[in-house]
Order: C-alpha cells, then structure tokens, then sequence
C-alpha cells in the first residue's frame, strides 16, 4: 500500500497513522533503502521525482521519439526490479508520475494515439500474474488498448549481446488485426538497448499501424557502442553520462 504524503499537517499524521496501521497487516519494507513497515519511504520517495530523458531511435531508417520519466539507477531500479521480480505491485503507483511525464513528452496531444503496453513474455506473465507495462499504465491513468502478443520463440532478450539485440531477427511479437491506418505510442517500464522498443514498432507496422513514440518509466543510458541511445535529460539540458549495466528492454 502506498500513501502520498499528504502537504497538511494533520493529513500528514493522519496518513502517517495510515501506513503504520497498514503495516501491522501487511509489513513490507522500503523498497529503496530496506526502512520497515513503508513500500517506500519518504527520503526514497524523492528519488522517484520526475527527471525527464528523450531520445531518438532509428527504426529502421525511421526516426521515432522515445521518452522517460527517470533515470534507470538508484531508487528507481530497486522500485522496478521489486514491482517485476518480487510481485511488489504496490510500487506501480510511486511509478506511475514518471511513466505520465514520459508519454507526455512523446506524445503532448489529446488523444489521437492509442497507447500499447508492451507484453512481457507469456511465462513471466503466468508468473507474476500481470503485465508491468499495463500495471503501470492503469495507475497512471492511463487508457491502453491490447494490440500486441508476445511470441515465446527464439533466444531470450537476457541471452543476447547488445548488438544482437538492436539487429533484431527473432521476431518477439504479434499485433492484432484491425489496426491499419492507426497511430500508436508504446508504454513500457524500461528502455535499455531500444530493441523491444524495435521489435514491437516492427510488429505493429506489420498490421498497418505507425508507431509515432515510446514512453517508459525510465531509461537506461549507454556512453558508447553499437546500442547506445544519445539520451538527453531535460532538467539539466546535457546529455546523461550513462552505465554499463544490462537489463531487459
């Protein structure tokens, strides 16, 4: 259970009474620092505050814009990594800011898109018991259409190089029919290299569709080689400086 802190001081007691109340029933620690009895408390809290990154990716030969909400290190990633691999999905909510910020920036309209979740694979999805794209998108108010299948076939994304994840090859997706003519901005939690970003963008124009953007809760920057994405965080308007570490997306 996440509470929002709310700015009065009463409120404040009283959601503070909230959570400890919570946490008698259901005791959970923080997510970024481990403190007891919060999912995440408020010094990690901050930490999720949105800090914008766009970038472009060349698909092939087309350039689509790709946005985040958070940068994939810190905070953000133990958040992440407790709402995919420990079924925290209480999480989904302190997330959700970041995932609105990054689809505003690709898409800043009123409707006229429609927004597809990327799926995971069929195997984690009968694991955890739900979608995280689509989780995170419900908690961020977001209206999403399911347009897109995984296809377990092929090596999975985690045994692949980075170079052999941009190229592509094994197709990971399948879109619905019925969506020719329509324009379509991909929701997803992480964009590491950009090849699922590549794959379901593929599969899409596959059926018809144009994807005109991506949005993900956050990004993970790379300084240099052949799956880089020249991320551009906005409030310090300089390029990020990166990582080397490797995850799903």
């Amino acid at each position: 259970m996440h509470i929002m802190t709310p700015r009065h001081p009463a409120a404040a007691i009283v959601a503070a009474a909230l959570a400890d109340a919570w946490a008698l029933v259901a005791p959970v620690d923080c997510a970024g620092c481990g403190a007891h009895d919060r999912a995440l408390c408020p010094a990690c809290a901050t930490e999720l505050r949105v800090s914008p990154c766009r970038a472009v990716l060349d698909i092939d030969g087309d350039a689509v814009p790709v946005a985040a909400g958070l940068a994939y290190d810190g905070v953000a990633r133990r958040a992440i990594l407790g709402l995919k691999a420990e079924g925290r999905t209480e999480l989904a909510r302190p997330l959700a800011g970041p995932l609105r910020a990054a689809v505003a920036l690709v898409w800043p309209s009123a409707g006229g898109a429609l927004l597809v979740p990327v799926p995971g694979s069929r195997a984690g999805a009968a694991q955890r018991g739900f979608t995280p794209a689509a989780l995170l998108a419900r908690r961020a108010g977001l209206s999403t259409v399911r347009a897109l299948r995984a296809i377990d076939a092929g090596p999975q994304q985690k045994a692949l190089g980075l170079a052999q994840r941009r190229a592509g090859g094994h197709p990971r997706f399948v879109a619905r029919a019925g969506l020719r003519g329509t324009r379509v901005v991909l929701i997803d939690d992480v964009i590491t290299s950009g090849a699922t970003v590549r794959d379901a963008t593929r599969a899409l124009r596959a059926a018809g569709a144009a994807v005109v953007g991506a949005a993900a809760v956050a990004a993970t920057p790379r300084r240099q080689g052949v799956s880089s994405i020249p991320w551009r965080f906005l409030a310090d308007n300089h390029d990020g400086l990166g990582d080397k570490r490797v995850a799903e997306g």
